[in-house]
């Protein structure tokens, strides 16, 4: 029988086809953003100690602003100052709060966040102490300037929470923060009713001062920014950091390698005139030209409606009147020149701040999800509803009513903005 042959084409193909067939690719490493490693990372311990600590920055800066409505009358009396004198102190100290935001907000995005926010701190204690030992009005005026001009940077402590906060908590926690500048504003009310009456307003501010560097000395535990180490180059020093909030919170890194581009033009005031956000920032300032105007307006006018209801013949305790005569001339002789805080001044001035305490359960509800702008728009119209009425000539129960409602509504207001 015969065997029947192979055919050798067979082989052939099959070599053809072996060596025709594709080699295995190599995967890509996998890689990470930092905002996707806060993500990951999620809430946990390290945001409970960033949110006290950083929080506590609202404390100081509530201090030295409202330290300036409680201490007015007194310096108005010590000085024997006319209207615009005591004005011109607050309008200085919101001047170097003003043009200094611009320099430290520069600073911080060319050479971080953490180390101008240690330098505002270090200037504001030191001015805000020296402050204390002013010899005249014009000292006082130009020392609190320079604490201004400090209280400007404390606001990179809002934005260094900002970034290590995962998205989801950052509608609760950011409002949740005003809860430290309302504890700030009770504390300095509080310890002016007990201090100025006796011991003077230089040991108040003193005692002012310690909140403030006791905070310095807990910077220490709060690392700088990982989005400012990265946009610098700074790879490893925000790996570092990221794994340190992991190991703290007990959570695990994502996978990969971190890697963002480097940002090489950074801290430019350009950047915001840009065609693509010109539209944007030019709301946010007209925004908040509004809303600080009528919130800081509303706080630190409390003192002088406070004074206006002595003038109008109120039932506040008469002891608290003094009368001071300058000059010879008739326009500067008035018995309504000088007018020393009463105990139930102060309890007014608590009152109304506890207002704005009323208002945080709604304002968490508010920024947990949904449109703000709606309600922004609802509350800033009502403010003009109040705003008229605190300045009639009413008895005391009055203005305590209109600055709890102001408070509320501008409270509402400034972190709807948000």
């Amino acid at each position: 029988m015969a065997t029947k042959q192979t055919e050798p084409v067979t082989v052939i193909s099959l070599r053809k086809l072996s060596l025709g067939t594709p080699e295995p690719q190599q995967k890509e490493p996998k890689t990470f953003t930092v905002e996707e490693a806060v993500e990951t990372i999620g809430f946990g311990r390290f945001h409970i100690a960033l949110f006290l600590i950083m929080g506590s920055t609202g404390v100081v800066e509530a201090m030295e602003i409202m330290l300036i409505a409680v201490v007015s009358p007194v310096i108005r009396c010590e000085w024997q100052l006319e209207n615009w004198q005591v004005a011109l102190v607050t309008t200085m100290v919101f001047f170097g709060y003003m043009v200094f935001s611009i320099v430290f907000g520069l600073l911080a995005d060319r050479y971080g966040r953490w180390k101008i926010l240690l330098i505002s701190f270090l200037w504001g204690a030191y001015f805000s102490l020296l402050t204390s030992f002013s010899p005249s009005y014009i000292w006082f005026v130009f020392l609190r300037t320079m604490v201004g001009c400090g209280v400007s940077g404390h606001a990179q402590g809002l934005i260094i929470k900002t970034e290590f906060l995962p998205t989801k908590y950052r509608g609760y926690m950011l409002p949740l923060s005003q809860v430290f500048w309302l504890a700030g504003s009770l504390l300095i009310i509080g310890l002016a009713s007990v201090v100025i009456p006796t011991i003077g307003w230089r040991w108040l501010i003193r005692i002012a001062s310690i909140p403030g560097i006791i905070l310095i000395m807990a910077f220490k535990f709060i690392p700088e920014s990982a989005r400012f180490n990265v946009s610098t180059g700074n790879t490893q020093a925000a790996m570092t950091t990221l794994e340190s909030i992991a190991k703290m919170n007990r959570s695990a890194m994502p996978e990969g390698k971190l890697a963002e581009p480097i940002l090489e033009k950074r801290g430019r005031f350009a950047d915001l005139l840009d065609a693509k956000y010109l539209r944007t920032t030019l709301q946010i300032w007209v925004i908040w030209l509004g809303i600080s105007f009528a919130y800081y307006g509303v706080i630190l006018a409390s003192a002088e409606l406070l004074e206006r209801d002595l003038v109008c013949g109120s039932q506040s305790e008469l002891e608290s009147e003094v009368v001071v005569t300058l000059g010879d001339t008739e326009g500067s002789q008035s018995p309504c020149h000088c007018h020393m805080f009463a105990p139930s001044d102060y309890r007014t001035m608590i009152i109304s701040t506890i207002g704005e305490i009323a208002r945080l359960p709604h304002d968490d509800a508010c920024f947990g999800d949904g449109d703000q702008r709606l309600p922004v728009s609802h509350w800033c119209n009502g403010g003009t509803i109040y705003i008229p009425g605190s300045y009639e000539c009413i008895n005391t129960g009055g203005p305590v009513s209109f600055l709890i409602r102001l408070c509320c509504v501008c409270h509402f207001c400034i972190y709807s903005s948000h």
